[in-house]
């Protein structure tokens, strides 16, 4: 006896994302009942944070979505904009609001149950189903059983990689005394920040009023900086290089993102699966993860329903993720300059175009083209060396 058709360990963007799939009722096949593991309140739940995504071309915003643009600029390092308007609007959700909503929405369906609990362990028990074991909130060992599990949890250490970078970033959420942003315009890069060494750096700045924005310092590169150079970062950047004048930070958010070559195993068992960051869905050069992880969570469903094996899909293509890698190992050995390349991107390629490729929607004819206006020879040594490279686990 199980005590769900589907057990999912975790109840963040993943987590919820694919809870609410299995049982959206849409489709053939019988109803799901879905055991939701989600840990208890303190240090192993994930810090509240903001996920960014491009939109279907001309479609609505996203009802969970608190703001969003169609406007978008890139400022190269001598502050010179490179801006454009996009069919597919820029959207922000903050992770409070998606949680709340998609607590509210499976709270009202039958075959979805909560569960509070430490997981210590996933594991196939027997040949259909696997098992999750773990501590109650009383200190108390569980177990639970599900014909499939799926772990969203974020990997304790990273799969064995060629190159890996992190992209690690502090923001603020500032209030000005006076107008200092254009609400109606996501600025997604700007390279008047000190570069690092290897990798690059940039300012992120999304309003929301003429005086409330997000402001945020990302960097990638091998290590995270520590809170003082986060602060100085952010200091400099709204002192120095945007002067914001008088203002006070309401929040703050900070995380690092692997950025890296690693292949992130999907299947842990013949019924135990992985999803999420720990599937694979992080974009290896960008970071971006959020759209995959709905994407990964819709063809899991249909898979489910069809009665077929529900395997995540590799939310990456093949080709993207040679791309990434040969960028990734150009960037780790200083072969090309991040602010350049990235400003060069969306410089000489048409906005459109961009935006599809870093969400990962582009036609290798489109592919072909960039790669045409990037810097040829250090990519293309980048990609050869690759099969060459041995894959070595993380430091540290």
């Amino acid at each position: 006896m199980r005590d769900a058709d589907v057990v999912v360990v975790g109840a963040g963007a993943a987590g919820l994302s694919l809870a609410r799939e299995l049982t959206a009722g849409s489709g053939p096949g019988p109803a799901c009942s879905v055991l939701l593991v989600e840990p208890p309140p303190g240090p192993r739940r994930s810090p509240e944070r903001t996920w960014c995504f491009w939109g279907e071309p001309g479609a609505a915003p996203d009802p969970l979505a608190s703001a969003s643009w169609e406007r978008l600029a890139v400022r190269g390092r001598d502050g010179g904009p490179v801006t454009g308007s996009s069919a597919r609007r820029y959207q922000m959700i903050r992770s409070a609001d998606f949680t709340r909503a998609l607590d509210a929405e499976l709270a009202a369906v039958p075959g979805v149950a909560r569960y509070t609990g430490t997981v210590t362990g996933v594991a196939d028990d027997g040949p259909h189903g696997a098992a999750v074991s773990g501590l109650d909130t009383a200190g108390r060992p569980f177990r639970l059983r599900g014909r499939w599990v799926f772990d969203s949890r974020p990997p304790r250490v990273l799969p064995p990689a060629r190159t890996t970078l992190l992209q690690h970033f502090r923001g603020w959420f500032v209030s000005t005394a006076e107008d200092r942003f254009d609400p109606g315009t996501a600025e997604l890069m700007d390279f008047r920040t000190p570069q690092p060494r290897r990798g690059l750096s940039f300012a992120y700045v999304l309003p929301f009023t003429p005086r409330e924005a997000l402001v945020e310092y990302t960097e990638f590169s091998p290590a995270p900086l520590g809170d003082a150079g986060y602060a100085e970062a952010l200091r400099h950047y709204t002192e120095r290089v945007r002067p914001l004048g008088t203002f006070t930070v309401t929040r703050a958010e900070q995380g690092v993102i692997p950025m890296t070559d690693a292949v992130f195993p999907r299947r842990a068992g013949r019924s135990v699966f992985r999803v999420g960051t720990a599937g694979g869905a992080t974009r290896p050069a960008t970071g971006y993860t959020f759209a995959a992880v709905r994407r990964q969570s819709a063809a899991i469903a249909a898979a489910y329903r069809a009665g077929a094996a529900p395997v995540p899909p590799r939310p990456h293509a093949r080709r993207h993720r040679a791309m990434d890698a040969a960028l990734l190992r150009a960037l780790a050995t200083g072969r090309v300059d991040g602010a350049a390349f990235f400003e060069d991107l969306f410089r000489r390629n048409p906005l459109e175009r961009v935006l599809r490729f870093l969400d990962g929607r582009s036609s290798p004819a489109e592919e072909v083209a960039i790669g045409l206006r990037s810097p040829v020879l250090p990519m293309a040594r980048s990609l050869a060396e690759l099969p060459l490279l041995p894959r070595r686990a993380p430091v540290g």
